[in-house]
Protein backbone atom coordinates (compact mmCIF):
# COMPACT_ATOMS: atom_id res chain seq x y z
CA UNK A 1 0.00 0.00 0.00
CA UNK A 2 1.15 3.59 -0.84
CA UNK A 3 1.86 5.99 1.51
CA UNK A 4 0.41 9.73 1.37
CA UNK A 5 0.97 12.60 3.29
CA UNK A 6 -1.68 15.19 3.59
CA UNK A 7 -0.78 18.48 4.61
CA UNK A 8 -3.59 20.98 5.51
CA UNK A 9 -3.28 25.03 6.13
CA UNK A 10 -4.22 27.64 8.00
CA UNK A 11 -6.46 28.99 5.77
CA UNK A 12 -8.06 26.78 5.16
CA UNK A 13 -8.79 25.64 8.77
CA UNK A 14 -9.45 28.70 10.33
CA UNK A 15 -12.04 31.22 9.74
CA UNK A 16 -12.90 34.63 11.53
CA UNK A 17 -10.01 33.79 14.21
CA UNK A 18 -11.49 30.43 14.63
CA UNK A 19 -11.50 26.73 13.74
CA UNK A 20 -13.75 26.20 10.90
CA UNK A 21 -15.21 23.22 11.59
CA UNK A 22 -17.32 22.46 8.96
CA UNK A 23 -14.38 22.81 6.64
CA UNK A 24 -12.01 20.46 9.14
CA UNK A 25 -15.35 17.71 9.29
CA UNK A 26 -14.90 17.76 5.29
CA UNK A 27 -10.90 16.94 5.87
CA UNK A 28 -11.69 14.16 7.99
CA UNK A 29 -14.59 12.63 5.92
CA UNK A 30 -11.90 12.86 3.18
CA UNK A 31 -8.45 11.31 4.77
CA UNK A 32 -11.26 8.60 6.11
CA UNK A 33 -11.98 7.47 2.36
CA UNK A 34 -8.13 7.71 1.39
CA UNK A 35 -7.33 5.65 4.22
CA UNK A 36 -9.44 2.68 2.45
CA UNK A 37 -6.29 2.67 -0.19
CA UNK A 38 -3.48 4.46 1.23
CA UNK A 39 -1.17 4.62 4.81
CA UNK A 40 -2.23 8.20 5.81
CA UNK A 41 0.04 10.86 7.62
CA UNK A 42 -1.63 14.10 8.12
CA UNK A 43 -0.04 17.46 8.90
CA UNK A 44 -1.87 20.15 10.06
CA UNK A 45 -1.94 23.65 11.22
CA UNK A 46 -3.84 25.80 13.01
CA UNK A 47 -2.32 25.03 16.59
CA UNK A 48 -1.84 29.28 16.71
CA UNK A 49 -5.29 30.18 15.74
CA UNK A 50 -6.68 27.20 18.13
CA UNK A 51 -4.75 29.02 20.86
CA UNK A 52 -6.35 32.30 19.69
CA UNK A 53 -9.45 31.31 20.12
CA UNK A 54 -9.00 30.99 24.04
CA UNK A 55 -6.63 34.03 24.42
CA UNK A 56 -6.09 36.48 22.10
CA UNK A 57 -2.56 37.47 22.02
CA UNK A 58 -0.37 39.51 19.20
CA UNK A 59 0.61 37.02 16.92
CA UNK A 60 3.36 38.91 15.95
CA UNK A 61 5.32 38.79 19.12
CA UNK A 62 7.90 35.00 19.20
CA UNK A 63 6.76 34.30 22.72
CA UNK A 64 3.27 35.37 22.21
CA UNK A 65 2.96 33.12 18.59
CA UNK A 66 4.88 29.91 20.84
CA UNK A 67 2.27 30.14 23.93
CA UNK A 68 -0.94 30.74 21.62
CA UNK A 69 0.83 27.26 19.91
CA UNK A 70 0.91 25.39 23.19
CA UNK A 71 -2.74 26.47 23.93
CA UNK A 72 -3.72 25.76 20.78
CA UNK A 73 -2.45 22.60 20.27
CA UNK A 74 -4.64 20.33 22.40
CA UNK A 75 -7.37 22.41 21.57
CA UNK A 76 -6.87 21.24 17.72
CA UNK A 77 -6.54 17.73 18.62
CA UNK A 78 -9.35 17.38 20.68
CA UNK A 79 -11.33 18.80 17.74
CA UNK A 80 -9.73 16.10 15.38
CA UNK A 81 -10.28 13.41 17.99
CA UNK A 82 -14.16 14.46 18.06
CA UNK A 83 -14.04 14.49 14.01
CA UNK A 84 -12.22 11.32 13.42
CA UNK A 85 -14.63 9.31 16.51
CA UNK A 86 -17.56 9.69 13.66
CA UNK A 87 -15.50 6.48 11.87
CA UNK A 88 -13.44 5.03 15.05
CA UNK A 89 -10.39 6.33 13.93
CA UNK A 90 -7.78 6.88 16.77
CA UNK A 91 -5.11 9.70 15.75
CA UNK A 92 -2.21 10.67 17.52
CA UNK A 93 -0.08 13.72 17.87
CA UNK A 94 3.82 14.21 16.48
CA UNK A 95 5.58 17.35 17.29
CA UNK A 96 9.09 17.87 15.67
CA UNK A 97 11.29 20.43 15.41
CA UNK A 98 14.03 21.29 12.79
CA UNK A 99 16.67 20.29 14.91
CA UNK A 100 14.65 16.84 14.92
CA UNK A 101 15.00 16.80 11.43
CA UNK A 102 18.46 17.43 10.97
CA UNK A 103 19.65 14.31 12.93
CA UNK A 104 19.73 10.97 11.33
CA UNK A 105 18.70 9.76 15.02
CA UNK A 106 15.97 12.00 15.16
CA UNK A 107 14.85 11.25 11.92
CA UNK A 108 14.60 7.40 12.08
CA UNK A 109 13.17 7.75 15.88
CA UNK A 110 10.43 9.74 14.24
CA UNK A 111 10.18 7.27 11.00
CA UNK A 112 9.92 3.91 13.83
CA UNK A 113 7.16 5.86 15.70
CA UNK A 114 5.27 6.98 12.47
CA UNK A 115 5.29 3.05 10.85
CA UNK A 116 4.07 1.91 14.81
CA UNK A 117 1.25 4.18 14.44
CA UNK A 118 0.42 3.33 10.87
CA UNK A 119 0.77 -0.37 11.66
CA UNK A 120 -1.43 -0.18 14.53
CA UNK A 121 -4.35 1.65 12.24
CA UNK A 122 -3.63 5.09 13.70
CA UNK A 123 -3.19 8.25 11.67
CA UNK A 124 -0.01 10.40 12.80
CA UNK A 125 -1.18 13.92 13.16
CA UNK A 126 2.35 16.15 13.04
CA UNK A 127 2.74 19.76 13.29
CA UNK A 128 6.05 21.92 14.30
CA UNK A 129 6.24 22.00 17.73
CA UNK A 130 6.49 26.27 17.61
CA UNK A 131 5.64 26.23 21.74
CA UNK A 132 10.06 25.28 22.17
CA UNK A 133 11.03 26.50 18.64
CA UNK A 134 13.88 28.91 17.72
CA UNK A 135 14.56 31.36 14.83
CA UNK A 136 17.39 29.43 14.64
CA UNK A 137 15.63 25.92 14.77
CA UNK A 138 12.39 26.41 12.80
CA UNK A 139 11.45 24.61 9.88
CA UNK A 140 9.13 28.13 9.54
CA UNK A 141 6.24 26.85 7.91
CA UNK A 142 4.17 23.43 7.39
CA UNK A 143 4.73 23.53 3.65
CA UNK A 144 8.24 22.71 4.25
CA UNK A 145 8.20 20.08 7.49
CA UNK A 146 4.81 18.22 5.04
CA UNK A 147 7.83 18.00 2.57
CA UNK A 148 10.36 16.80 5.28
CA UNK A 149 8.36 14.14 6.45
CA UNK A 150 6.98 13.14 3.34
CA UNK A 151 10.84 12.12 2.35
CA UNK A 152 11.87 10.64 5.84
CA UNK A 153 9.00 8.63 6.41
CA UNK A 154 9.45 7.08 2.98
CA UNK A 155 5.85 8.52 1.67
CA UNK A 156 5.14 8.58 -1.83
CA UNK A 157 3.44 11.74 -2.09
CA UNK A 158 2.58 15.02 -0.60
CA UNK A 159 -0.63 16.79 -0.76
CA UNK A 160 -1.27 20.19 -0.10
CA UNK A 161 -4.61 21.42 0.52
CA UNK A 162 -4.91 25.31 0.84
CA UNK A 163 -6.28 28.49 -0.56
CA UNK A 164 -4.31 27.89 -3.75
CA UNK A 165 -6.22 25.81 -5.48
CA UNK A 166 -3.37 24.96 -7.96
CA UNK A 167 -0.03 26.50 -9.77
CA UNK A 168 -0.71 29.21 -12.38
CA UNK A 169 1.30 30.76 -15.28
CA UNK A 170 0.92 33.76 -14.02
CA UNK A 171 -1.21 35.69 -10.78
CA UNK A 172 -4.91 34.63 -11.26
CA UNK A 173 -5.21 37.82 -8.52
CA UNK A 174 -3.74 39.86 -10.96
CA UNK A 175 -4.51 38.11 -14.72
CA UNK A 176 -8.10 36.67 -14.83
CA UNK A 177 -6.55 34.99 -18.14
CA UNK A 178 -3.74 33.07 -16.14
CA UNK A 179 -4.32 29.19 -16.40
CA UNK A 180 -3.89 26.48 -13.98
CA UNK A 181 -1.30 24.06 -14.99
CA UNK A 182 -1.87 20.69 -14.18
CA UNK A 183 1.63 18.75 -14.33
CA UNK A 184 4.93 20.69 -13.50
CA UNK A 185 8.32 18.23 -13.82
CA UNK A 186 10.37 21.57 -13.33
CA UNK A 187 10.51 24.71 -11.00
CA UNK A 188 12.87 27.68 -12.09
CA UNK A 189 14.75 29.23 -9.69
CA UNK A 190 13.31 32.93 -10.43
CA UNK A 191 9.79 31.18 -9.16
CA UNK A 192 11.58 30.06 -5.89
CA UNK A 193 13.00 33.36 -4.96
CA UNK A 194 10.26 35.57 -4.94
CA UNK A 195 8.95 36.93 -2.11
CA UNK A 196 6.09 35.08 0.30
CA UNK A 197 2.44 36.14 0.09
CA UNK A 198 0.69 34.65 2.45
CA UNK A 199 -3.28 35.37 1.99
CA UNK A 200 -4.12 34.54 5.67
CA UNK A 201 -3.33 36.18 9.06
CA UNK A 202 -2.45 32.79 10.57
CA UNK A 203 -0.58 31.47 7.45
CA UNK A 204 3.00 31.51 6.86
CA UNK A 205 3.47 30.40 3.74
CA UNK A 206 1.80 31.45 0.07
CA UNK A 207 2.53 30.00 -3.42
CA UNK A 208 6.65 30.35 -2.92
CA UNK A 209 6.85 28.01 0.36
CA UNK A 210 4.66 25.08 -1.41
CA UNK A 211 6.72 25.72 -4.67
CA UNK A 212 9.88 24.85 -2.22
CA UNK A 213 8.19 21.85 -0.81
CA UNK A 214 7.75 19.97 -4.30
CA UNK A 215 11.30 21.28 -5.37
CA UNK A 216 12.73 19.04 -2.89
CA UNK A 217 10.39 16.74 -3.40
CA UNK A 218 10.67 16.51 -6.89
CA UNK A 219 14.61 16.38 -6.43
CA UNK A 220 14.12 13.66 -4.03
CA UNK A 221 11.88 11.63 -6.50
CA UNK A 222 8.73 12.23 -4.55
CA UNK A 223 6.10 13.85 -6.64
CA UNK A 224 3.14 16.43 -4.77
CA UNK A 225 -0.24 16.98 -6.10
CA UNK A 226 -1.87 20.88 -4.78
CA UNK A 227 -5.28 21.59 -4.90
CA UNK A 228 -8.40 23.36 -3.15
CA UNK A 229 -8.69 22.45 0.92
CA UNK A 230 -12.03 24.62 0.71
CA UNK A 231 -13.88 22.17 -2.08
CA UNK A 232 -12.89 18.78 -2.11
CA UNK A 233 -13.80 17.45 -5.38
CA UNK A 234 -10.43 18.27 -6.83
CA UNK A 235 -8.30 16.20 -4.50
CA UNK A 236 -11.04 13.43 -4.34
CA UNK A 237 -11.20 12.70 -7.93
CA UNK A 238 -7.39 12.60 -8.52
CA UNK A 239 -6.61 10.37 -5.28
CA UNK A 240 -10.05 7.95 -5.28
CA UNK A 241 -11.11 8.41 -8.73
CA UNK A 242 -8.25 8.16 -10.53
CA UNK A 243 -9.24 11.29 -12.60
CA UNK A 244 -7.23 14.74 -12.99
CA UNK A 245 -9.67 17.39 -13.10
CA UNK A 246 -8.06 20.20 -11.34
CA UNK A 247 -4.91 21.19 -9.19
CA UNK A 248 -1.34 20.80 -10.25
CA UNK A 249 0.63 17.46 -10.34
CA UNK A 250 4.24 18.11 -9.38
CA UNK A 251 6.35 15.00 -11.36
CA UNK A 252 10.00 14.46 -13.07
CA UNK A 253 8.55 13.38 -16.29
CA UNK A 254 8.94 9.90 -16.91
CA UNK A 255 7.79 9.14 -13.57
Amino acid sequence: MKRVVVKVGSAVLTQDGTIALERMQSLVDFLAELKKKYEVILVSSGAVAGGYTKLKLDRTVLANKQALAAIGQPVLMHKYTKKFAKYDQLIAQVLVTAANLKKDDDIDRIKRTVDTLISNNVIPIVNENDATATDELEVGDNDQLSAYITKNTDADMLIILSDIDAYYDGDPRENPDAKALKKVSHISKEELQKDVNPHNIFATGGIVTKLKAADYLLNAGKSMFLASGFDLRDVRSFMLEGKHRGGTLFMRDGE
